[in-house]
Parts: C-alpha cells; structure tokens; sequence
C-alpha cells in the first residue's frame, strides 16, 4: 500500500496556525523539553490534555496545574483505559482531536492511537516536534537501559503459528544500540532486517545514529550496511516509513516468511509509521509490535525545536 497519499503539512514554530489546526481535543504527554511545552502553548483546541506518564518520575508538585492525567500504571493499556475513564470524553468519533507524540513514551503512544481506532476515530492528526539537536548528541541517553521486560505492546500483538524458523524482526533503528541489541537478542532466530532514518531529523544525526546502531552490529549478526538487510526512510515522515514497510513485509511473505515482529527504536514519526502499517494491514496477520520496556526515561533530551510537522491518519 502507498501510505504517501496521507496529508502532512509544516506547522509554524511561531504560531498563527490556520483553522485547519485547531481542534476539540489535544493530548500532549508532558516532559521537560521545550518543544513540548512550546507546542502546548501554541495549540488552539477545546480542551487541552497533559498526559503524565510515570516512566519520567515527576513528582506531583512539578506536574502541570491544569488538565494533568496520570500517573495510573506503567502499563500502557491501563494507563490508556484510566485516561479516558478520567478524562470524561464522549461521542469520541465526532470530535477532532490531535496528539502531540513529541513527548510519549512509544508503548504509550500506541495504544492511545490504537484505542482511538478501536473506539471508532476515523481521523487523527498528529503533531511532532523536532529538535535542534539532542543534548548529547551520539551519548545523548532516552532511557535508563533497564530493560526489565519484552514483549508484545497491547493491541500490536498478532496470533503468531509455531513454525518460527523463518521469523524475520524488522527493527527501526534509533540512537540507543543496547536496546536494539536486547532486541535482538530476544529474537536470535529471527531474520533480522533495520530501517534507518534517511534523511534524518538533522544532517549530523544520520552519522550519530550509524555510529550507535554499528555497536549493536554484533546481536544483529550482519553489517548495518549489508544489501537486503538494511533499508531506508525518512526520519519525519511516518507515511513514507509505512510504505517501506508494507514493501518490505509482502517482498518477505514471498519468500515464505510466517511470522514477523516490528520494533521501533528510532524517532516518533517513525514509530507513527509502524504504527499505521499495523493498524491498516497486519491486524489478521501473525505480525506483532514488541518492545523493551525500561524502568524509567529522560525527562530532557533535546535542545530546541527546528520544525514543527502534523500528519494526518485516516482510518
């Protein structure tokens, strides 16, 4: 399928936002960035949503004086149900809502959009902000590494058959090699197959991201480079992410591939794009999105904004 139909437009960092961009509902998950905070501040919407998540660690007296959700668990489809039980939401489907993924935690970030087709939203927009510059560049840390658990993210888990031995793991490879290698790991009878972001985020991250995703060369069992292994697709924009992975997946079902996992490691957008390529395709297929759930995440790390871009799904 080609995903490159979907609308995405740039938004101004500045603000004077069209009616186009303005919505009954906002949901942003807050974290100390401020191309989080910025971008709240810009929306014009009905209602505005701050999603707490417990992995950052906030105490009570730093979260946002209005409209705060959360903390409830570190289980996405908990926290996700105990949200829209709080939040009072009704008639979900005729409202125009929008999410700020900039600040989510992915598993988070997935189930709330998979819960938002499930109860019937047939159109999404979605904004992400990118940064100038992670803070650290290469070093730059999003988790504590703690890896306490993988498994299938609720909603993304698909019913898998017994054969596994030609599974394939398609992993979109970020910044943070040993969670791509306990991925790897956890699926060393997997084909392992990588998407990168290119072009990335900003010119210099291509290269950071390389140097990162080559330390978990090893796990993976074959060069980040080598030809039928390795494929390409830009770092903001999730639709061009989903058509890659929709060729990809029907190129390997051809050679009798049977059960696939998907992991998204890199950038939001393109964990967006998994994420659409799921839900629209792999639904009644053995095809699951796993993850390594860490203990605690970042509450900071980047520096800036340099673009602001929404995308629109339609379901």
């Amino acid at each position: 399928m080609d995903y490159t139909i979907f609308y995405r437009e740039e938004l101004s960092c500045t603000g004077g936002w069209d009616d186009e961009s303005s919505w009954d509902v906002f949901i942003s998950a807050f974290n100390s960035s401020e191309r989080v905070s910025k971008v709240f501040e810009l929306v014009n919407a009905a209602n505005k949503h701050w999603i707490i998540q417990p992995d950052y660690g906030y105490e009570v007296d730093e979260y946002p004086q209005t409209n705060s959700f959360g903390p409830y668990s570190n289980n996405e489809a908990e926290f996700i149900k105990s949200y829209f039980n709080d939040s009072d939401m009704e008639n979900l489907c005729q409202l125009r809502i929008c999410i700020d993924i900039t600040g989510f935690i992915k598993p988070y970030m997935m189930h709330l959009i998979f819960m938002l087709k499930r109860l019937g939203v047939k159109k999404l927009d979605v904004i992400y902000s990118e940064p100038a510059r992670y803070a650290d560049k290469e070093k730059t840390t999003f988790s504590d590494k703690e890896v306490f658990e993988i498994r299938q993210v609720y909603g993304f888990a698909g019913m898998h058959k017994p054969d596994v031995s030609k599974d394939i793991l398609i992993i979109g490879s970020g910044y943070d090699d040993e969670l791509i290698s306990k991925i790897a790991d956890n699926k060393n009878h997997c084909k392992k197959l990588q998407i990168f972001g290119l072009p990335s985020l900003r010119p210099e991250m291509y290269q950071e991201n390389i140097l990162n995703s080559h330390k978990a060369s090893e796990a993976i069992g074959a060069g980040i480079r080598t030809a039928g292994s390795t494929y390409f697709a830009p770092a903001n924009d999730p639709f061009v992410v989903a058509t890659e992975l929709s060729r990809v997946f029907q190129q390997e079902r051809e050679k009798k591939g049977i059960n696939t996992y998907l992991c998204p490691l890199a950038t939001k957008p393109q964990a967006l794009g998994f994420i659409l390529f799921y839900l629209t395709e792999c639904q009644n297929e053995p095809v699951s999105i796993i993850y390594p759930f860490c203990r605690s995440h970042s509450k900071e790390t980047s520096i800036g904004i340099s673009k602001i871009s929404k995308y629109t799904l339609e379901f």
